[in-house]
């Protein structure tokens, strides 16, 4: 069985078939698949090419994967056009798409990216990223898949009547084309998840500019429990706090093994300041960041003050838990202020005095509460304790939480792609650095108002010469390895695009960045330690994933709506489920989908929590200091900082794919996954919010906020999907366990689906195991653990003896309630070679409660006798 964190499908050799029939044709203006007309008018100008015909593989493809995709060239190929005028943009019609139904990715922000369907080509989004229709004619699906041809990338529009728009651009207006052979792939299969692993390896093979996730090393965070400083403190993170919050978490029995400290760490300033030199102080929300610039590589004055063995001594610095939420809500008042002074000047009100008059009042008091310190903890250092004399900054302030916290495995820090928010500061530092104005692309003209474009259009970049991004990344990075810091969270990914029109446009400018990256992360953090974030657009994952195997797979966690709907604290979090579970369908297969920290104390972390369980990547948490639900926590992590971790990224099933769980007011998320011995489908209601496409922007749908059906069959995990649990697929009888409602159910491929309703904002877990027949009358099948939220990632190993005294061995890791099916009633029982006492009742339901052994990491040997 292939552990967590590697390819579940691994590569195998395929040789070539003797008779290919090619399953598109394109011809009389319509582009056919096995017959079936998928668009029609397309223009003459429009081409279609074979696989064969345009893709000429590099030698430095792997061979198992070169023979995969060359054994399926007739299923796929390449759409292309002709203009007559050369340009640095073009548009052009594929062909009209009517009265079928499509699903789609497309950027609702710069940054981000969702899910949207329909079923005619004018009903696509801008910046589509790619578009799966149904063709229930021949029970297939086909995917159009926008791509990058020479110098220029590519993204699907709305057309007219219809029509699908390919929108091809460079990024600058000094690189000009008119003929594309290859800027779109099209793909056909009759299982949806097959679709996207065959498309993604044969633009992979053709392009050779990043690798598959099955390719690539992925870091040692993915099956372990984490916390991130962004929520617990915003711009107000300190070592003090990171201390005391990594202590809390240790005391309740669920220590972190990695840590993120997010913005805020870094040395930056206003191209304002008197002393280019000077940190900015004072520094709360984020926003307040946005226009400073990195002036040097290491840490700001408040990480650099920190002395080795200060946290150590008896006389280490106190921390007050509440300051970081004052501090962040007295911020927050000054936010809305301004706006509602922005408000009224946009209302024609000339007299601001009263609004300017609590704006000054409220930063006063803010900067009452700062005090005007960043001291970090210089204090109280271990008098007599020769260890660390002369030891200051993030070196001695990792190495301290290394020594206290003997589980702390990685310390990852944030920073933006081009240093920070608003780059390099020119002069500062001996890279060649520049202010570039950033300009907005077409493209992404009526995607949402943004907070984070509005700065960067304001500030232009300190970008950092293309020839020299290599020395960018080694300068920070080189010196981050030094003080043991082991990875990267990389933040403000896709502002290249912003600012490409002087560098060969966008995708030129991309290779040069990410090849930096890309070499850095080899050399210094052991070529995976990254997290990529604020990363999806096509850019990114065709250029930028040679190396880099982890990256967020949604937009932020908002604890509550910025924008100010009181229901946003609700109805955000749906959608954000949303965000994740289709983008992973794509970028699953280039990078570890990482879901995002959330709050364990918020409205809403129940919901989050039964997401995260089972969404295949890591799970870390930004509670504040002082702010944490114990109870919550513990049913996702175990005492040593891992999670009973699924084997895939969780995928939305088939029934979900044309559907809208966001805003139809009747589908329920369902998506699934593997465990080891079995597989687990979540039933999540996300209705109540949504993209807008009018108002371009996600608002509450507050009509569809209320319960409704959620439907699960034994058939809608893709079992398939895994070689080595494809048997289970076959199996003549399931035990299904609901987490939530603790009920067990024994199901056959012929029953009738378990239909449960689900609230608002709640969900239901089911673990759905094969039961193995022992002898006559006995049968048995593990469900796990019931008090985690991932039951069945608990179980280890299961091996049956159904000759001689027949029985059922598993090793599960964990401790608390372990429930098994069991139609007869176990002889004996025998735990860690004890006979133990359990509960069994004639429904089936064969129970004990394990200990946690943390001589054995937790692992506890299970043998029932019938």
């Amino acid at each position: 069985m292939a552990p967590p964190n590697l390819p579940v499908n691994p590569i195998n050799d395929v040789s070539l078939p003797e008779i290919i029939e090619e399953y598109f044709d394109l011809s009389d203006g319509k582009l056919s698949v096995r017959g079936v007309p998928l668009l029609d008018e397309v223009p003459n100008n429009v081409t279609f090419s074979p696989f064969n015909s345009i893709c000429q593989p590099c030698d430095d493809v792997p061979l198992p994967l070169l023979n995969r995709v060359g054994a399926l060239p007739h299923k796929g190929g390449f759409l292309g056009f002709k203009a007559d005028v050369p340009s640095d943009r073009l548009k052009n019609s594929l062909g009209r798409s009517s009265d079928r139904d499509f699903l789609s990715i497309f950027r609702f922000k710069t940054w981000w990216s969702t899910m949207w369907v329909g079923n005619s080509g004018s009903n696509l989004q801008k910046e589509t990223q790619w578009v799966l229709f149904d063709v229930p004619e021949i029970k297939s699906y086909v995917i159009i898949i926008p791509i990058i041809d020479g110098s220029f990338r590519s993204a699907l529009q709305p057309g007219t009547d219809g029509h699908v728009v390919i929108c091809a651009e460079s990024g600058s207006t000094q690189v000009k084309a008119s003929n594309f052979d290859a800027i779109a792939y099209v793909h056909a299969s009759d299982n949806p998840y097959n679709l996207m692993k065959e498309a993604f390896s044969a633009i992979r093979v053709h392009l050779n500019t990043f690798r598959l996730l099955e390719e690539k090393t992925v870091p040692n965070l993915v099956d372990k429990f984490g916390w991130c400083t962004w929520d617990a403190f915003y711009l107000t993170v300190e070592p003090a706090g990171i201390w005391h919050g990594i202590n809390e978490f240790t005391e309740a029995g669920v220590s972190p093994r990695f840590l993120i400290v997010d913005d805020g760490w870094q040395s930056i300033s206003f191209d304002e300041n008197e002393d280019p030199n000077e940190d900015a102080k004072n520094l709360v929300l984020c926003g307040s960041q946005m226009l400073a610039r990195l002036h040097r590589f290491d840490e700001c004055k408040k990480f650099r003050n920190y002395k080795g063995g200060s946290m150590l001594s008896p006389n280490a610095p106190s921390f007050d838990p509440k300051r970081p939420k004052m501090l962040i809500a007295k911020a927050i008042e000054i936010e809305q202020a301004e706006k509602t002074r922005d408000k009224a000047v946009r209302s024609g009100v000339t007299d601001l005095s009263v609004f300017e008059t609590k704006i000054q009042k409220l930063q006063q008091e803010l900067s009452e509460l700062l005090g005007g310190q960043e001291t970090g903890a210089s204090n109280g250092s271990c008098r007599g304790c020769t260890c660390r004399v002369g030891s200051y900054g993030l070196k001695a302030f990792t190495s301290d939480l290394r020594s206290n916290f003997k589980g702390l495995d990685d310390i990852y820090v944030w920073h933006a792609l081009c240093g920070a928010w608003c780059g390099v500061k020119p002069g500062a530092t001996h890279l060649n650095a520049k202010i570039t104005p950033c300009i907005l692309p077409p493209g992404l003209d009526g995607t949402m108002n943004d907070l984070a474009v509005d700065k960067v259009l304001e500030g232009g970049m300190g970008l950092v010469h293309p020839d020299h991004a290599s020395l960018l990344y080694d300068s920070m990075h080189s010196y981050l390895s030094e003080v043991g810091v082991t990875g990267v969270k990389v933040d403000v990914i896709h502002i290249l695009e912003y600012v490409s029109e002087e560098h060969g446009g966008r995708v030129e400018l991309a290779k040069a960045y990410y090849k930096g990256l890309s070499d850095s992360l080899v050399k210094n953090f052991n070529g995976s330690g990254l997290i990529s974030s604020m990363q999806q657009c096509n850019d990114f994952f065709f250029l930028g994933t040679r190396q880099i195997s982890m990256g967020r797979a949604g937009d932020d966690f908002w604890f509550q709506d910025p924008s100010g709907d009181p229901m946003g604290v609700y109805w955000l979090q749906g959608v954000h489920m949303i965000h994740c579970s289709y983008n992973s369908m794509w970028m699953g297969q280039m990078i570890v989908p990482d879901w995002d920290m959330f709050q364990s104390d918020h409205l809403c972390a129940k919901y989050h929590a039964g997401s995260r369980a089972i969404c295949g990547g890591p799970v870390y948490l930004s509670d504040f200091v002082g702010s944490h639900d114990f109870d919550l926590i513990k049913k996702l992590v175990h005492p040593d900082g891992t999670v009973p971790n699924c084997l895939h990224c969780a995928l939305p099933t088939r029934d979900c794919l044309f559907k809208n769980p966001l805003f139809d007011g009747k589908t329920a998320l369902k998506i699934w996954n593997f465990n080891k011995f079995g597989g687990v489908i979540g039933g999540f209601n996300c209705q109540g919010a949504g993209w807008d496409p009018k108002e371009q922007r996600i608002k509450g749908f507050p009509d569809c906020y209320k319960p409704i059906l959620c439907s699960v069959h034994v058939s809608d995990i893709e079992w398939d999907q895994n070689l080595e649990l494809a048997h289970m697929g076959k199996a003549e009888e399931y035990i299904v366990h609901l987490n939530q409602d603790d009920e067990l159910r024994v199901l056959t491929p012929k029953s009738a689906a378990i239909q449960i309703t689900i609230q608002p904002s709640s969900f239901e877990i089911f673990t759905i195991v094969p039961v193995q027949t022992l002898s006559p009358g006995n049968k048995f099948a593990p469900v796990g653990l019931t008090n985690m939220f991932n039951s069945g990632g608990s179980i280890q190993e299961l091996e049956y003896t159904i000759e001689g005294e027949v029985s059922a061995k598993v090793k599960v890791k964990g401790g608390g309630s372990f429930l098994a099916y069991a139609s007869g009633c176990p002889k004996k029982c025998c735990l860690n070679g004890g006979e133990v006492a359990f509960e069994w009742s004639d429904k089936g339901k064969l129970k004990l409660n394990l200990p946690w052994v943390e001589e054995a990491a937790g692992i506890s040997e299970l043998v029932f006798m019938f």
